[in-house]
């Protein structure tokens, strides 16, 4: 069977291959992985150029694997939640440090700022699932609100407590509900797996949410692979879709939110939007092109 080079990492080409797949590619140099960090957030691309498309995207205290530096500085890697492969430029933000404590975002987005204040320079833009070494164990009362006080490329930053409470869908009665709320009207990014912009199966991998992390932890493993056919290789196929189902297209994954209206980020409105099946002629060529619907596995849910 032929590897699938976007989860299983041999190059032919280079004559490499990782240590999982030594015994089915004897002639190559098996790769020693080394542990990273995405100090920020990285761009991982199809190839090692800056014209290759971006493919994946590592959030800010991610876990990723670097397989191999190339020449020219590119990096090859994998990201550790869904282990995914890709390159990362010359100079990306990895660390090979571990923080001895980190304090996860749980907001669909948010903002890192240079002082305890809401007025101060803003450093870095975080999403739900972006964890920051925090320089205490608890946050402090700056005025009005309390702060978590983090580090953020090499100098100290702040985090609003706000940022790092439960988001709106894990509290929720009606959790679809709100999910959909909180990213209607998402910008369209290719790659992307965040509030400040994502792609379909991106949202999909959001909605999933990670397998169950320790109490003081960063994010677990994600429920769900990176794209929309391996996604569907990880569904339970139904044939009447509940809420929360996925209905799959070729190269494209939407969430349902009863049996015919569908939450999903697309090219075609440049953003997350709701498409009822079969209705207007995207819902109708939407509906010609349906593959089937998923159901995701009893440990989704844990954002």
């Amino acid at each position: 069977m032929t590897p699938d080079t976007r989860v299983q990492a041999v190059s032919v080409e280079r004559g490499v291959v990782e240590s999982a797949l030594a015994d089915r590619f004897p002639d190559l140099r098996v790769l020693e992985a080394r542990a990273a960090w995405a100090a920020g957030t990285v761009s991982v691309r199809a190839r090692p150029a800056f014209s290759a498309a971006q493919v994946t995207e590592a959030l800010h205290g991610e876990a990723l694997e670097v397989l191999e530096v190339l020449d020219g500085g590119w990096s090859w890697v994998r990201t550790v939640h869904d282990g995914y492969l890709g390159y990362v430029q010359p100079g990306a933000a990895l660390t090979d440090r571990v923080p001895e404590q980190a304090v996860t975002v749980r907001v669909p987005r948010s903002h890192v700022y240079a002082g305890p204040s809401i007025r101060a320079l803003t450093l870095e833009r975080v999403a739900a699932g972006a964890s920051l070494p925090a320089l205490d164990a608890e946050p402090v009362l700056h005025g009005e609100y309390r702060w978590w006080r983090v580090e953020v490329r090499g100098q100290e930053a702040f985090l609003h407590e706000a940022a790092t409470l439960p988001s709106s869908w894990e509290v929720s009665g009606d959790r679809l509900a709100a999910f959909r709320e909180a990213y209607l009207n998402t910008p369209y990014v290719w790659g992307g797996r965040s509030a400040w912009g994502l792609d379909c199966s991106g949202l999909a991998q959001l909605w999933a949410g990670r397998d169950a992390p320790d109490a003081a932890g960063p994010p677990g493993r994600s429920v769900l692979p990176r794209d929309a056919d391996l996604q569907r290789a990880a569904t339970r196929p139904v044939t009447l879709p509940r809420p929360g189902d996925l209905a799959f297209f070729e190269g494209h994954v939407g969430i349902m939110l009863n049996d015919r209206q569908m939450l999903h980020a697309n090219a075609t409105h440049l953003r997350v939007t709701v498409e009822t099946l079969g209705e207007g002629a995207y819902g109708r060529r939407l509906a010609d092109g349906l593959l089937g619907f998923g159901r995701l596995p009893d440990r989704a849910g844990t954002p």
